[in-house]
């Protein structure tokens, strides 16, 4: 008789208790507390986001259904459905949201000697972007999202070069995406990719002035004056025009007063011409275009976290409660990617997630249970996630 760990206690242990006990003490998570601590709200709620329950209902059967195990899986107590909700609703989500801060550093620096695909570029690329999850404003009274409708918006960095957030920041659906620029902490000589909603020609400015760069997609009644027209090789490259120009707009030109780059590609895939802004004039226009391709890889990212983790069914009505569950969400993806590069498992992060939903009480060593053959995922699906 295997008398090992469970897999998901095999999984808890690469995470450090230390590091979240900390977040705890900063927040004062435990004070007063006599049964349901923050880390045992922690697991259940892990365990419900890696076995994909619907609810904290679900995750309350589910644990109850193995009582006699949860001391094996690390959880000291089991909560009833309206004590975890409870917690959730009033515990600080900020707990949440600073360890999974030092996931993130932990995760990033296990990928960061990674090639950002097919790009030969050093500097660190980022894209920024937000996806939004659709709520009931009867429920979610402060989510107010377009339209009299609910809503929640996660606006989020991330690092192209492993395809991991570097910041995220939960907001109603009202919020404007450019607002999240006020909110970064600017990497000197960092390119930052962005779609039409980032223009803000004063808050470009700031991100040119913090000697970084900027590549977004130019708005179709951008006024200018052409100052030069650099060569372009129309016959071996689909970059239409590369243009020196300044901003001639009253408003434009004093909120950015510099030259910019304007160029022209045209998308084969989609027979689409587009318009790319950059304060980039050292990468050729080629480039340029390659690195705004690869900010469709955050798309790819909120695609999967809706399709592969409980992020679209949320765990609760309060603003704490929804920052609470989704900051979960991003740890488990995190923790996930984490064992993927510890062990060095050739399996994608989507079959990790597969096969963990169906193994948490199992007793499978990590290592094998990783390292088993099973079936590839289709080269077309999300491939972004195939971390080598």
């Amino acid at each position: 008789m295997n008398s090992g760990q469970y897999v998901f206690s095999q999984i808890v242990s690469y995470m450090s208790v230390y590091e979240f006990n900390k977040c705890v003490d900063r927040y004062q998570g435990n004070k007063n507390v006599r049964e349901l601590n923050c880390w045992n709200q922690f697991l259940q709620l892990l365990f419900g986001q890696l076995t994909g329950r619907n609810g904290l209902r679900d995750i309350h059967i589910c644990l109850k259904a193995h009582q006699h195990n949860l001391y094996h899986l690390g959880i000291r107590q089991l909560a009833s459905f309206s004590s975890l909700a409870r917690a959730n609703e009033n515990r600080d989500h900020r707990i949440f949201s600073d360890f999974g801060q030092h996931l993130i550093k932990l995760v990033s620096s296990l990928y960061s000697k990674d090639e950002l695909r097919d790009l030969d570029v050093e500097n660190p690329v980022f894209a920024l972007d937000s996806t939004t999850i659709s709520v009931s404003i009867k429920l979610w009274k402060w989510a107010r999202g377009k339209r009299s409708r609910g809503a929640v918006k996660v606006h989020t960095l991330m690092d192209l070069h492993d395809n991991i957030p570097t910041f995220i920041h939960i907001t109603d659906g009202k919020t404007h995406d450019v607002n999240t620029l006020d909110l970064l902490d600017i990497t000197t000589n960092a390119i930052y990719v962005m779609d039409k909603a980032y223009i803000d020609f004063s808050r470009l400015f700031l991100l040119d002035q913090a000697q970084s760069f900027f590549v977004v997609r130019a708005k179709d009644n951008l006024i200018f004056d052409i100052a030069d027209t650099m060569s372009v090789d129309t016959e071996n490259t689909d970059v239409l025009d590369d243009q020196k120009i300044l901003l001639r707009g009253v408003k434009s030109k004093t909120l950015y007063p510099k030259f910019l780059r304007r160029i022209t590609y045209y998308d084969r895939e989609k027979k689409l011409a587009l318009v790319f802004l950059t304060n980039n004039f050292y990468e050729n226009a080629e480039t340029i275009a390659q690195i705004y391709r690869n900010r469709w890889q955050i798309e790819v990212f909120f695609k999967w976290i809706k399709q592969n983790l409980q992020i679209k069914t949320l765990w609760g009505h309060s603003e704490n409660a929804v920052k609470t569950h989704i900051w979960v969400a991003i740890c488990t993806y995190l923790l996930v990617a984490q064992i993927k590069k510890l062990l060095k498992s050739k399996l994608s992060i989507y079959e990790m997630m597969q096969i963990f939903s169906v193994s948490c009480f199992s007793k499978t060593p990590l290592p094998q249970l990783l390292a088993e053959s099973h079936p590839k995922q289709n080269v077309n699906e999300l491939n972004l996630f195939n971390f080598s």
